[in-house]
């Protein structure tokens, strides 16, 4: 496969914590949540309205409501993943709490009648975009590369000296170098070569990779949306993206061999990460009803401009056997016993929603419609993604994220995902199917991802109140990259399994 640029800027202690492209698809790569109502029907809400995820999806579906309306979504959420890794499969499980949108909508009515202006409405919600609680653990063997080279392309790459890789270094490379895991090569008259992996990767090493993520994407919307006639919709939200993320890693090589000879039996790399943010960005949006059943829609997602501060502190335990035996090195010991600490600003890609829905007997009096099918295509820039940093004077960090940028547009493609949903209508009882496929992000064709939602669910309303249940299932394919490296080919777990979300919204009007 082709090469993905890893990123290396060491110039200072906290540059070790290098970001690479992965990190911008944790705000762009993610299926559509909201309500109960909206899950069951694929996540199709870009010419439908009439349901608070709207002011997430396409803000000018909050026009059509002309009773206000107080919305809660719980939910719950399976895991289960399975991952090959060089011919190894494991699989793993693991289940957790969520939500869907839920928030206020107030309505305004014009009841005078002189102005063309029929309605108006505002919204106030909060939604989780994407959930970041999983398990990520594969594990197999290796005998081209190892973990230990990034920490060799760093050194080499900085010409460093033995008391920059004692010192400069401090969540990597220079913890490998004090438990002896990676070590200098002797040049004429005592002198520092290069470096040297004391992992034996040409007899190969059994490798395990396995990571705890926390946390989640959410999104608090305040929408404005208009109703013209009850023929056009116009709408627009104010959205403010919260970032919660935390990783918990643990990462090991064991030799595979039996040998006690050849100075190396195994290394233990720990990691805990955080990452949150908080930013601001708006969503536009449109619906036009041409003639009687027909509504069509259209949004516009603008990038999200984000500020972020991460945090990082990392440990090896490396045993070298009568090289140098056991030997621990933290950051915590070279940091004052602080976590490294980074701030930086990202913005997220943009995002436009194309969307057609025919709705049967398609009256003002909704009680009196009886079904409807809808359809969104949604493309998504993936490689519009960019990071810059939160300190603009430092140019050796201007250069980095330059960098990484570049890699990122390298990296990424922009794709189209399609979303599909209907809904059956008896009297108080509503039946509800959909499904959407979300296609790969990744611009190398070697990399094999997608993610397929099939979902359906009952509702039902009567009296101004309603409650909706939904089971949706995500079938996943994607890649695990354990580490990057510049010159050898990646090698990655490939991923296959599924999320299965039960979500519950119950609502009323008032």
């Amino acid at each position: 496969m082709k090469k993905v640029l890893l990123l290396i800027f060491s110039t200072t202690a906290i540059g070790a914590m290098a970001q690479n492209p992965d990190d911008a698809l944790r705000t762009a790569w993610f299926t559509q949540n909201g309500t109960a109502r909206n899950m069951a029907t694929g996540g199709v809400m870009g010419s439908l309205g009439g349901d608070i995820t709207a002011n997430h999806v396409n803000p000018a579906g909050i026009g059509l409501f002309k009773t206000n309306e107080f919305v809660l979504s719980p939910g719950f959420g399976l895991n289960k993943n399975k991952f090959n890794y060089r011919g190894t499969d494991t699989s793993n499980n693991k289940n957790n709490f969520n939500y869907g949108a839920m928030g206020f909508i107030f309505s305004s009515s014009n009841t005078r009648g002189e102005k063309k202006w029929t309605s108006s409405a505002i919204a106030l919600s909060v939604n989780q975009l994407a959930n970041y609680n999983n398990r990520i653990q594969f594990k197999g063997f290796n005998n081209l590369s190892s973990f230990t080279e990034q920490y060799l392309e760093e050194l080499t790459k900085d010409r460093a000296d033995t008391n920059a890789a004692l010192s400069n270094y401090i969540f990597g490379s220079s913890l490998a170098f004090r438990t002896f895991l990676v070590d200098t090569l002797s040049g004429p008259g005592g002198s520092v070569a290069g470096y040297q992996s004391l992992v034996p990767i040409s007899s190969g090493v059994n490798q395990l990779y396995d990571a705890s993520t926390f946390g989640g994407y959410h999104e608090i919307a305040l929408g404005l949306a208009g109703n013209l006639e009850d023929k056009m919709y116009v709408g627009g939200s104010v959205t403010i993206p919260v970032i919660n993320y935390r990783r918990e890693l643990v990462y090991s090589e064991t030799d595979a061999t039996a040998r006690t000879d050849n100075q190396f039996q195994s290394f233990e790399y720990k990691e805990t990460f955080s990452s949150k943010g908080i930013g601001i960005g708006v969503k536009l949006g449109v619906i036009y009803k041409p003639q009687e059943h027909w509504r069509i829609g259209f949004a516009f997602h603008s990038p999200q401009l984000m500020g972020y501060t991460d945090k990082i502190s990392s440990s090896i335990t490396a045993n070298t056997e009568t090289y140098a035996g056991i030997r621990t090195a933290t950051s915590n010991e070279l940091n004052s016993g602080k976590a490294g600490e980074r701030k930086y600003n990202m913005t997220t890609p943009w995002r436009a929603i194309a969307s057609a829905s025919y709705v049967f007997r398609e009256i003002s009096d909704t009680r009196q419609q009886r079904a409807f099918i809808s359809a969104d295509l949604e493309y998504v820039n993936y490689r519009g993604a960019r990071f810059s940093p939160a300190n603009k004077s430092d140019n050796a960090l201007r250069d980095y994220y330059d960098i990484l940028n570049e890699g990122i547009k390298d990296s990424y493609k922009g794709n189209i995902n399609l979303r599909v949903g209907g809904e059956l209508k008896l009297h108080t009882i509503m039946f509800r199917l959909g499904g959407a496929y979300y296609g790969s992000p990744y611009a190398d064709n070697a990399i094999k991802a997608n993610r397929i939602l099939a979902t359906g669910g009952l509702g039902y309303r009567d009296h101004g109140i309603f409650i909706d249940l939904t089971y949706s299932h995500m079938f996943t394919q994607d890649a695990q990259f354990a580490y990057r490296l510049n010159d050898k080919p990646n090698t990655f777990a490939e991923q296959r399994g599924g999320r299965g979300t039960v979500m519950m919204t119950f609502g009323f009007k008032f």
